[in-house]
């Protein structure tokens, strides 16, 4: 009884964590936004407890920091911090690919077909659901990397994903609105499928580089006017 009591609390608080950081990672909570407890108290209907063990596990993964004694706030968001980001997860993309592409079988070629079939089917919904087709986006680079069979790049990759989605979801603001820019990127996906199906390791390196780098170039070309929305 004990040890399923340990069990649930820690599912518990797992779940909070959950929470919290789908919120930081999406924008509901702002870069620099003071994290007060009676408002998550509110929001997910937990004590401070869980809530404290939450922040601690989030402080770790740099999407929190602690504000002199003070409390707790959004880790800031910086232009060195999006760059370095932005440039290291290139280098671990193109090294999943490499990897996925000596180790993949047909079971990885036909789960990178379908990925990118179902985000297809979202191309021009993207501005209704943008949220939907962020899910979609991630399962089509998730499919591709997860051919390199090795848990602890995957680790890696998943860490640098979600440190990245916060700066992505600014350069996502405006490249929605901007359909020249959203097709390019969509044409980028096609042209990364068709490397892969045909086992350009060369090509595609360079192509997952590029597609990786773009949003980080437009962001650093125009940072004061991103960062400050």
């Amino acid at each position: 009884m004990a040890g399923s009591a340990i069990d649930n609390k820690n599912n518990f608080a797992a779940q909070v964590m959950g929470r919290l950081k789908n919120d930081i990672l999406t924008g509901y909570f702002q870069p620099n936004e003071k994290l007060l407890m009676s408002r998550l108290k509110e929001r997910y209907q937990v004590g401070v407890s869980p809530l404290r063990e939450a922040l601690s596990q989030l402080i770790v993964e740099q999407l929190v920091v602690v504000e002199n004694q003070r409390g707790f706030k959004v880790h800031p968001v910086s232009e060195l911090e999006m760059l370095d980001i932005y440039q290291t997860r290139a280098e671990i993309e193109a090294l999943c690919i490499g990897l996925a592409l000596e180790h993949g079988d047909d079971e990885w070629e036909a789960g990178i077909v379908a990925a990118a079939h179902k985000l297809h089917k979202y191309q021009d919904l993207v501005e209704q659901e943008p949220q939907e087709w962020e899910l979609r986006h991630q399962a089509f680079h998730t499919a591709i990397a997860s051919g390199c069979k090795s848990p602890t790049l995957l680790h890696v990759r998943r860490s640098l994903y979600e440190k990245a989605s916060r700066y992505r979801n600014l350069w996502l603001k405006n490249t929605m609105s901007n359909r020249i820019a959203f097709d390019v990127n969509h044409q980028e996906h096609n042209q990364l499928v068709e490397v892969l199906m045909a086992g350009d390791m060369v090509q595609a390196k360079i192509l997952i580089k590029e597609h990786l780098l773009g949003p980080s170039r437009a962001l650093a070309e125009h940072w004061s006017a991103f960062s400050a929305e």
